[in-house]
This record gives C-alpha cells, sequence and structure tokens, in this order.
C-alpha cells in the first residue's frame, strides 16, 4: 500500500468515526413507530397524515440531495487535490455549460415539484364542508380556553342539537350597540368607538353556548369529541393573539380578536379523528405571562359515548343543573381531568435570593 492509498483510508475512516459519533452525541432516540416521522408527531386525522406525508418525503428529498453534495464534496477533496509531487492543477472544470445549465435548473425542479405538493395539501386541508357533524366554537383568554358545541349532528337519525344560547347571544349583542358603552360621551350624545362605532370591550362577535367548558388555573379544559365525524372549529379570542394548536392535527391556527374585522378565516374543519385517545392542546402565540401554562386536552371517544356525554351536560327539562365537564367524563368511563397535561403552578410570588436560601 503506497503513502496516497494510505492517507485515503485515513481520511475515509476519520469520516465514518465522526459518522458515528455525531449519531451517538445527538441523544435522539430512534423508534420503528417516529423513524419516518423525523421529530413530527404521528398525525390522528387525514389532514394530519397527509402533512406527515409532505413533511417526510421532503426531508427524504432534502437528504437525498443532501448526500449527493456530500459525495461531490468529499470526491474533490480526495481525488482532485493537487499533489505535491506534480506542480501541475488538477483539471478544471470552469465554464462546463452543460454542467452549470443542470445545476442551475435542478434546484428550480426541486422547488416547482415541492411547491405543487405543497398546494395539494394546503387546499386539502384548508377544504371545507357544509353542515359538519359537530361545530365547535373555541374562545381562548388570557391565559385559557372555552370551548362550547354550536350544533350537533350525528347522522344517526338523532334530532340536529342547537347549542346557541339566544338570551346571552342577543345581552352581548345589546352591549355591542354602536356608540353605546363606547368610549364616551359629549353633550348627552354617543361617541362611536373606534371599531366600526364599536367599544373597544365590545365581545359581541364571540359565541355563547349552552354546554361549554372553561379552563381555570386549577383545572384543564378538556374538549370533549367524538371519533369518525366531521368536526368544525371556530376560533376567536377575547383579549390578544392566541394559537390553537394540537400536534396531532399537525398544524395550528391563529385566535384572533374580532376575526371579521382582522379579516381573517377564523375557521377550519378536520375529516375525522382517527382513534380514541386523548392529545394535547397548546397556544402557540406569546400572549403574556401565563403563555406556556395555556393548555388544554382534545379527548377523542366513540359516537355513541360522545351522545351520552351531550345528553348529560344538557340542563333537564326541569330546570335541574346539568353535569360538569368532570362528572359527565366520569359517567361515561373517562377520566374526569386532563391525562395529557397538567396545571402548572400560577405562583409568582416575588423572591429574593436571601427568602429562597431561607427556604420562603
Amino acid at each position: 500500500m503506497n503513502v496516497a492509498q494510505s492517507r485515503i483510508l485515513r481520511r475515509a475512516g476519520l469520516t465514518a468515526f465522526l459518522g458515528v459519533a455525531a449519531l451517538m452525541l445527538s441523544g435522539c432516540s430512534i423508534s420503528s413507530d417516529n423513524v419516518l416521522n423525523f421529530g413530527f408527531a404521528s398525525g390522528v386525522t387525514p389532514q394530519g397524515r397527509r402533512i406527515g406525508d409532505l413533511w417526510t418525503w421532503s426531508v427524504i428529498a432534502a437528504l437525498v440531495m443532501g448526500i449527493i453534495v456530500w459525495v461531490l464534496i468529499f470526491w474533490v477533496v480526495l481525488f482532485h487535490r493537487k499533489k505535491k509531487s506534480s506542480p501541475e492543477f488538477p483539471r478544471q472544470t470552469a465554464y462546463n455549460v452543460p454542467l452549470e445549465l443542470f445545476y442551475t435548473a435542478v434546484p428550480f425542479v426541486i422547488i416547482a415539484v415541492l411547491f405543487y405538493f405543497t398546494v395539494v395539501v394546503q387546499n386539502y386541508v384548508d377544504e371545507k364542508q357544509a353542515d359538519p357533524d359537530v361545530q365547535v366554537d373555541v374562545t381562548a383568554y388570557q391565559w385559557n380556553w372555552k370551548f362550547g358545541y354550536r350544533t350537533i349532528d350525528l347522522k344517526d337519525g338523532a334530532a340536529k342539537y342547537e347549542g346557541t344560547d339566544e338570551e346571552e347571544q342577543a345581552a352581548a349583542e345589546a352591549a355591542a350597540t354602536p356608540g353605546e358603552g363606547a368610549e364616551g360621551s359629549e353633550d348627552g350624545e354617543f361617541v362611536p368607538g373606534p371599531i366600526n362605532g364599536a367599544s373597544t370591550q365590545d365581545l359581541s362577535y364571540l359565541h355563547y353556548n349552552k354546554i361549554e367548558t372553561v379552563g381555570s388555573s386549577d383545572e384543564i379544559p378538556v374538549l370533549v369529541l367524538p371519533t369518525g365525524k366531521r368536526i368544525e372549529f371556530v376560533l376567536a379570542s377575547s383579549d390578544v393573539i392566541h394559537g390553537f394548536w394540537v400536534p396531532e392535527f399537525l398544524f395550528k391556527r391563529d385566535v384572533l380578536p374580532n376575526p371579521e374585522e382582522n379579516h381573517s378565516d377564523n375557521v377550519f374543519q378536520i375529516s375525522e379523528i382517527e382513534r380514541e385517545g386523548s392529545f394535547v392542546g397548546r397556544c402557540t402565540e406569546m400572549c403574556g405571562t401565563f403563555h406556556s401554562m395555556m393548555n388544554f386536552e382534545v379527548r377523542a371517544v366513540s359516537p355513541e359515548r360522545f351522545e351520552q356525554y351531550i345528553e348529560l351536560r344538557k340542563p333537564t327539562s326541569e330546570g335541574g343543573e346539568a353535569l360538569t365537564n368532570a362528572q359527565a367524563l366520569e359517567a361515561i368511563g373517562e377520566s374526569p381531568i386532563a391525562t395529557s397535561t397538567s396545571p402548572f403552578e400560577t405562583d409568582r410570588t416575588v423572591r429574593t435570593a436571601a427568602t429562597v436560601a431561607e427556604g420562603n
């Protein structure tokens, strides 16, 4: 073995060693369930699976291109270096027009292919159908969530449920009459507010429902939904911008105050939740002090148990109290509290180094 061959083998061995060391030091766990997700959660909706497939094949394409580039780089470094024994430079390939056209055209082809599949998946994710099985109102506020059922029609012969609380809705709309309760008055006349005459405190754009689940600092709100049914979410914020994100849905949506005035599409649908389970939800928009604590849970149950749950949450015909969210969940055999996340400690008492040292 000559000196040149020995040098090549040493460099190849060093490269292999560094590659193995990088994998070991990365600390990444690899399992058969998520190896092709490249860090993504496994989707539980058709939309989520389509997004996951796009992500997987995009990463694979990027890795293939990366490997080609790495091979070319190492090939040039190892076999086209200037030799100490010769004053001549290796053969140069500058101004090779066919080669330059090739590596200029290939990136455009790659971008066009990725753009095409991205648009196809995006259109599928954004698709809406009339008359969804369940329509859910999602209201975000600093720093928690309120969920309500606007309509339920599981297409199983049962009557369609209309969940709007007409009294609360009318009261909110009456309080937002243009000019009233706005920014002040002059000479006995109302002064129009800044939002098309309405006050900045106008919350009439929110939707109020008979069955609602409201989160608190001590209780994570659990949104109960049926599997196998098309579900529509209607998003709105009562204060600042928030973000609605269930990792297993594989996409998030901004939650804006007064969506119509902000010209935002605050409605999206999922074709179905494909399996039962508990899925954590989070706020993805930095919304203030307790943003990191603004979690919720989606609890997917069978349509039969979902119907039982809704019946338990409805006020009785005799005017009796309906069961709470936790009580209704327990009645259908589910955990009454969230299982995917837990309340955070919200104590923000100012402490000094001295008090901490003393254990206070």
